[in-house]
């Protein structure tokens, strides 16, 4: 199941718009503070997005939780989704846009209310047909009977968005010439 889903999730980094990248490393780069927020696991995907992003010395914060302050127009919002459509995010995210800031939305559904406010839109496919090899192993599952997905409900989704955040971090780990020695200095100490 692990080979499947590696499989699938290079095939969805295959098809991620490079361009569509790049602006939401430009937003989060240039920003005054960045906020994130998602909803269920796509939540739990925005907060170590957060955790990483205060590491390489960045003001990150996690819409909800209490020590969240005001958010401003300098400020950019980075939304992880799937359905794009879930009601409080939407809420959250217009609001954002009417305070002005810049708002960012990784999800798999580019034609979904969030994406449409949205100024940068990386789209993480989550529900696009197999490449060849997971094909095959389609094809074969079929006929013995094997009808249950081999990653339910959003795990494709979270799980390439998880890899994307990471990779968005490196980048701006060289972009902003942070190396993990630095980093480490901001990990916890309390654990």
């Amino acid at each position: 199941m692990m080979g499947l889903m590696a499989d699938r999730i290079a095939l969805i980094a295959e098809r991620l718009e490079d361009e569509d990248a790049d602006r939401l490393i430009e937003a989060v780069a240039g920003a005054r503070r960045v906020f994130v927020m998602g909803a269920g696991r796509s939540g739990l995907v925005a907060k170590a997005f957060a955790m990483r992003l205060m590491h390489l010395g960045l003001q990150s914060y996690v819409v909800g939780e209490t020590i969240t302050p005001s958010f401003g127009p300098d400020d950019v919002m980075v939304i992880f989704s799937g359905s794009g459509r879930t009601r409080t995010i939407v809420d959250i995210a217009e609001t954002a846009k009417e305070i002005g800031g810049r708002l960012c939305v990784v999800t798999a559904s580019p034609k979904s209310g969030v994406a449409t406010i949205a100024d940068v839109v990386v789209e993480i496919e989550s529900s696009r047909d197999a490449g060849a090899d997971a094909s095959s192993e389609f094809d074969r599952r079929q006929m013995t009977g094997e009808h249950k997905s081999f990653a339910p409900l959003g795990t494709l989704f979270e799980t390439a968005a998880m890899v994307f955040a990471d990779a968005v971090i490196s980048r701006l780990m060289e972009l902003r010439e942070v190396d993990e020695k630095q980093m480490k200095t901001r990990h916890t100490t309390l654990e």
